[in-house]
Formats: C-alpha cells, sequence, structure tokens
C-alpha cells in the first residue's frame, strides 16, 4: 500500500513538474479592416514569435462590417479599422471608449485597370469616359467613403458619369481589387496597399495625382472589454513599435504625419 501511495504521489509530482516553465496558452482577437491582411498577417506572426502560448485571431471584413459585428456583440480585443467613421461608431454604442484609440498607419488611393488595361485609361478623368466598366466597394466601406470625397472635389458632370459608370459593388476592398485583377472590370479604386506580390503581375496601376487623392488615416483601439487586456495593449504596442511600423511599411502603408 505504501508503495501504491508513493508511485501516485511521483506520478502527480511528475505531472505537474511537467506543467513549470511552461507559459500558458493564451490568445487575442484581433478585427482588421480588409486592406490590412497582409501586414496583420506578418504582424501576428512576429507578436506570437515575441509572446510563446499566444495566438493571435484575426477576423478580417470592411471596416464597416467589422463595425456592426462590435456593435452587435461579438468578442474581440482589438479592433483596427480604415477610418475614424466606423470606429466612432463603436465607440458611440460603448464598446470602445473614447480617447483610446491612436492613428497608426497611413494610405492613399490608386486606380488599378487589367494588365492589358483595354479601356485605355490613363487617368482618374478617364473614369467618366464612356462604356468604362467601374469597380468600387459598397457605401460605407472606408475606400468608399474616401473614393466619394475624391469625386465629390470633381465636376458635377464627371461625377455623373462616374457613377454611371459603376458595374459592381463589393464588400471590401480586397474583393475590388481581385475582380479588377481578374479581368471583370475595366478599372477599380483601391488603396496602394492593396497592389500586393499575389496581383502586382495582373494588374496596372494608375496613379491619382496627390492634389486629387486623399490620405486615408487608420486607428486603433482596445475593446473595452476585451477579454484580454493586457494583451490587447501589447499588441497595439507592437503595432507602434519600430518593427511593427517597419512591417506595415514594407506592405505599402505610409507613417502618421507628425503635427
Amino acid at each position: 500500500m505504501k508503495f501504491k501511495w508513493l508511485y501516485l504521489f511521483l506520478l502527480i509530482l511528475g505531472l505537474v513538474g511537467c506543467n513549470i516553465g511552461q507559459p500558458e496558452s493564451q490568445e487575442i482577437t484581433v478585427f482588421a479592416a480588409a486592406s490590412l491582411t497582409d501586414a496583420f498577417d506578418e504582424l501576428a506572426k512576429a507578436f506570437q514569435a515575441q509572446n510563446e502560448g499566444v495566438e493571435v485571431i484575426l477576423n478580417y471584413a470592411g471596416s464597416s462590417q467589422l463595425a456592426v459585428q462590435l456593435t452587435e456583440g461579438a468578442a474581440a480585443d482589438v479592433f483596427a479599422s480604415a477610418n475614424a467613421a466606423q470606429m466612432q461608431n463603436v465607440i458611440a454604442n460603448g464598446r470602445i471608449v473614447s480617447g483610446t484609440e491612436t492613428l497608426f498607419v497611413s494610405n492613399r488611393l490608386t486606380i488599378i485597370v487589367p494588365s492589358d488595361n483595354p479601356a485605355q485609361i490613363s487617368a482618374l478623368e478617364d473614369l467618366a469616359q464612356p462604356g468604362v466598366q467601374l469597380i468600387l466597394a459598397v457605401q460605407g466601406v472606408p475606400v468608399r467613403q474616401y473614393t466619394d470625397e475624391i469625386v465629390a472635389a470633381m465636376p458635377a458632370d464627371f461625377q455623373e458619369k462616374f457613377y454611371g459608370n459603376l458595374v459592381s459593388e463589393e464588400d471590401n476592398v480586397r474583393q475590388v481589387a481581385a475582380k479588377v485583377a481578374l479581368g471583370e472590370a475595366d478599372a477599380g479604386i483601391v488603396y496602394t496597399s492593396d497592389v500586393t506580390p499575389g496581383i502586382v503581375n495582373q494588374v496596372q496601376q494608375i496613379a491619382i495625382p496627390d492634389e486629387q487623392n486623399v490620405v486615408a488615416t487608420y486607428p486603433i483601439a482596445p475593446l473595452a472589454d476585451a477579454p484580454n487586456p493586457p494583451l490587447a495593449h501589447s499588441f497595439i504596442d507592437f503595432v507602434l513599435s519600430a518593427e511593427g511600423q517597419a512591417i506595415l511599411s514594407k506592405w505599402g502603408f505610409g507613417p502618421i504625419a507628425t503635427q
């Protein structure tokens, strides 16, 4: 009997000992704008490599879709939006505390066309030419709001013809890029960062001059009821760090201008 109890004691001690020194498994859920997909995939891997036992769960969609999910109660630790409007929607709902959001990256818009440029697009003005098949993101998605801002500064005649050429509206900017790359339209407007290695040989970029373009700024914030607040803040700190900013720059994003 003594040997039996001794055996059980040693077995339990061994099991406990196996766990000593092993980090506790943790996870963090990040809701991020679709345009951040490649950059945040790499950011998540780098963050996990520096935080043993941590898993970053990423949920990508249009910022407007993510905001709806969050206002309807979806659990998350961090929200990275492609514009301030969708962040403010979540703040107004009480899921994020006002003032905890931080701008972390910027972007620009660009026109993309299939590699053979069937409509011979060479400038923004050409998107109003008769017969041009144009794809944009659906209204409410940040890239569409930025696009509408650009178009609103153009003459009324251009605006009418531009929107008259619209043949499809997509749920997020990556869907716009994918459809143009497949040749399903003559042109689309996306972020410069959306011309990724996966489609760079399938599209041409037609630059929108700075005087016509807008600067898109992206805010990031922890959820007020984040399941893992310390990890949420650590992830945001990493995104804002020199290493995090270098990863974002690699994927075509720009810095936030300092005042």
